[in-house]
């Protein structure tokens, strides 16, 4: 019988059901920490935010969600489970580091100097799959790894190399972030040729490019995606969703409907001081909240043509498959 970890502990892939694969409850880019006099984290205003969010996406049967907060940006298992047992929605965290530009990469860059940031990356992983999160017991069901804009980063290779050592000793699901939907052939020939199955691979943010070729070269190694932007329409260069939606549509008809999951990436609640938008920016990012898939994406997906089967797995069947580590056909 094949488990997954979450917040609350482990469950059977087969109860997943329903899955947003790409959310963050809480979420602050590495700096947020010494805002805290004007960015002070008010638990109790955000387990009501959050609380709200995780019974609004259950309102659209949603089931379970996977949170891949690096461990460097906010991530708070303790929170996720809160927000777990007050809703029974089933939340599934992360082990890892986002991509250099934006993480907080000092540390192990100074761990590398010394010479022990690989092997420092690699205990930390295993130690907290294996046993828990800092004395919490709660286990992350996934790695999340991150590389940089047309590039990966020497940085940014180690947690490479350690998550696939990790993968092979423990067959934990590796989870990508691709900067503007770069990198994500080399993500996956990468993590393959160190070792990782292809079945526990999805690739993320691929939905920032609009080339159904480039999707296909990715698709084509046994891999999975995520189009798990929707609603983000200025940042970090990602396309407006009718881009998504005619991307999508192109694979959809191609056959790919085993290999594509759909969320957000949606922060419910910011770490620090949350972002001000202008009026201009707010109107266009009007979208990005954990409804938008259901309100708006779907039913435009269905009068295309697109089947409740193929919503179903791109909604959970696929999440069941990817943490069961079932192959795709290529």
């Amino acid at each position: 019988m094949k488990t997954v970890e979450t917040v609350t502990g482990p469950i059977l892939v087969e109860q997943l059901g329903k899955t947003l694969i790409h959310e963050h409850f809480v979420f602050g880019y590495p700096g947020y920490q010494g805002d805290v006099t004007l960015g002070a984290f008010n638990e109790e205003e955000a387990l009501e935010t959050a609380i709200g969010v995780a019974r609004q996406m259950m309102s659209y049967g949603i089931q379970t969600v996977v949170d891949p907060t690096p461990n460097e940006c906010g991530r708070n298992p303790l929170f996720l489970k809160k927000v777990s047992e007050a809703t029974g929605l089933q939340i599934i965290c992360a082990t890892g580091y986002y991509y250099e530009g934006e993480g907080a990469s000092p540390y192990f860059k100074l761990r590398a100097g010394l010479g022990t940031a690989e092997e420092d990356i690699y205990e930390m992983f295993l130690k907290e799959i294996t046993e828990g999160i800092a004395g919490t017991g709660i286990k992350p069901g996934i790695i999340k790894l991150a590389s940089s804009k047309d590039e990966m980063t020497k940085y940014e290779k180690m947690f490479f190399r350690a998550a696939a050592k990790v993968h092979q000793e423990t067959g934990i699901v590796l989870l990508t972030h691709t900067q503007e939907g770069t990198m994500g052939p080399e993500q996956a020939r990468y993590l393959i040729e160190l070792g990782v199955d292809p079945s526990k691979i999805i690739i993320g943010h691929m939905c920032g490019n609009t080339n159904p070729d480039y999707h296909k070269e990715v698709l084509d190694l046994g891999v999975r995606i995520g189009f798990d932007r929707f609603g983000v329409q200025v940042l970090v260069g990602a396309p407006f969703d009718d881009q998504r939606v005619t991307t999508l549509l192109s694979l959809l008809e191609d056959g790919y409907e085993d290999q594509i999951l759909l969320s957000h990436d949606c922060i419910i609640v910011w770490l620090g001081r949350p972002p001000v938008m202008n009026e201009q920016v707010a109107q266009i990012m009007g979208n990005w909240h954990p409804a938008h898939i259901f309100e708006n994406i779907l039913p435009a997906l269905r009068e295309k043509g697109v089947t409740e089967r193929q919503l179903d797995k791109m909604l959970g069947i696929n999440a069941t498959a990817l943490f069961a580590g079932s192959p795709v056909r290529v």
